[in-house]
C-alpha cells in the first residue's frame, strides 16, 4: 500500500461519522447494509449518510454493490488488513509486541 493511499483512508477514518459507518459495516461483516439501514441506524439524513458513504468509497475502504433496487455497502476487509499491515509493519522492530502473560495467582484454601 502506498503511504498517499494510507493518508486516504486515515483521513477518511478521522471522521466521527465516517468512523462510526465504517465500524457499523466491519461489525456487520462481509454481508453488509444497505445504504437506507445505515443512514437509519445512525440518524443521518440521506443525503449525508451518501456523502459519507461515497468519501468512504473513494479512499478504498468500502465496497458497493447493488441488490434489485438497493445499494448495499459493506467494509473492504482485504483493505482494512492491508491498512492494518501497513500500520504495523515492523512493530516493536520485529520482536513481539504481545504482552507477557502473567502467571495467574490462586488464593489456597484454608484447611480446615
Amino acid at each position: 500500500m502506498e503511504t498517499k493511499q494510507v493518508v486516504e483512508a486515515l483521513a477518511a477514518l478521522a471522521q466521527e461519522t465516517r468512523l462510526a459507518v465504517f465500524r457499523m459495516l466491519v461489525e456487520a461483516g462481509p454481508a453488509g447494509l444497505r445504504a437506507g439501514e445505515i443512514s437509519t441506524r445512525l440518524r443521518l439524513p440521506a443525503a449525508t449518510a451518501s456523502f459519507h458513504l461515497a468519501q468512504l468509497t473513494r479512499a478504498g475502504l468500502l465496497a458497493s454493490r447493488t441488490q434489485g433496487r438497493f445499494v448495499i455497502y459493506s467494509a473492504d476487509f482485504e483493505r482494512m488488513n492491508v491498512l492494518l499491515g501497513f500500520l504495523t509493519d515492523n512493530c516493536c522492530g520485529g520482536e513481539s509486541c504481545a504482552p507477557v502473560p502473567q502467571p495467574v495467582k490462586t488464593m489456597k484454601r484454608k484447611a480446615s
